[in-house]
């Protein structure tokens, strides 16, 4: 690794150079690709929020890793950009020491897709502090290196039951890089987010970016729920044209739906709300009207009693799975 100030200053990226390190001969590589190549690589941002609902863009980031060759690119300085009062990274006690620490991490890598074609992906934790020197790295980067597109990924929870479809709300900083959708949502005001100020930046510059927002069912919103993953990373592959070997996730989203249905049964209260909210999500995609299914009080009475009732049966099934497994 060499610090951007060992960098010739006519091509490094000079801006709050005390954020990041650079791994030089990647960084060569990707100037070479630039200088030849019509068009640069996609960057995918898939930084974990502090509420990952559905763990989508844990899930995600992970199987895009584990899929193809990876080549770390840049390294930023997570104490800097990280509040740990926020956010505590977690040990692990075994008996009577500390056996693991888990370093959280900030990190932009080249991966390759199924068919070797090369892509960068920035991933770990979603930066607490100094967005717009944060942003402004990312940024140039995107301008030194040609970017072609840039792609954000998360999860949303939404008044939805699992035994539907689930689908995702897209946006983009030009209406053509989308296809047609239902209108999920009017004007709305939300907590804003490191990829969602990126895409809007970029927007500003003129340069294409989308946003990807997973559906997830509200009352899932803690669990890791590979089906809406499965979704996520299926748009991926339209709006990128990339092979992120979708197919290898969908045996992990039966079972996770599989799982819940199995759960459901055992508790009468929970099946009533799932027939609750597929009534109302039926009604809702026979309407097709511009109301939002995003969770409100207003509209689902009761939501977020019942979401942590549904919560707590699920902590609970999980205790007496691993009390009864021994291999725990």
């Amino acid at each position: 690794m060499v610090d951007a100030d060992d960098l010739c200053p006519e091509k490094g990226i000079r801006v709050n150079r005390d954020l990041y390190d650079f791994d030089f001969d990647v960084l060569e590589e990707l100037r070479v690709r630039t200088e030849t190549a019509a068009t640069g690589p996609v960057l995918i941002v898939a930084l974990r929020p502090l509420v990952d609902a559905g763990h989508v863009t844990e899930i995600t980031a992970e199987h895009l890793i584990a899929g193809g060759d990876v080549r770390r690119f840049v390294t930023f300085d997570h104490d800097s950009l990280i509040d740990y009062h926020a956010r505590r990274p977690t040990m692990t006690f075994e008996v009577n020491r500390w056996t693991e620490y888990r370093q959280p991490h900030i990190s932009l890598d080249v991966v390759s897709d199924a068919e070797g074609t090369d892509y960068l992906l920035l991933h770990g934790v979603e930066p607490d502090r100094r967005w717009d020197g944060f942003t402004e790295v990312i940024r140039e980067l995107v301008e030194e290196f040609n970017i072609s597109l840039v792609v954000g990924v998360y999860g949303i929870p939404m008044g939805i039951p699992h035994t539907r479809e689930h689908s995702a709300i897209m946006h983009a900083t030009r209406d053509s890089l989308l296809t047609t959708q239902p209108r999920w949502v009017g004007t709305v005001e939300v907590p804003a987010s490191i990829a969602n100020l990126l895409e809007f930046q970029l927007g500003e510059q003129g340069r294409d970016a989308v946003g990807i927002a997973a559906h997830v069912p509200h009352y899932l919103l803690q669990s890791q729920y590979y089906p809406s993953a499965l979704v996520a990373v299926s748009r991926l592959e339209d709006v990128t044209g990339l092979d992120l070997r979708v197919g290898e996730l969908a045996h992990a989203a039966a079972e996770a739906r599989a799982e819940v249905d199995r759960q459901v049964e055992q508790s009468p209260e929970v099946a009533e709300v799932v027939r609750g909210l597929e009534n109302q999500y039926d009604a809702f995609m026979a309407a097709r009207d511009s109301e939002s299914l995003l969770v409100r009080e207003t509209q689902l009475p009761s939501a977020d009693e019942l979401g942590a009732e549904f919560e707590d049966f699920l902590r609970q099934e999980w205790r007496k799975g691993h009390r009864g497994d021994s291999s725990h």
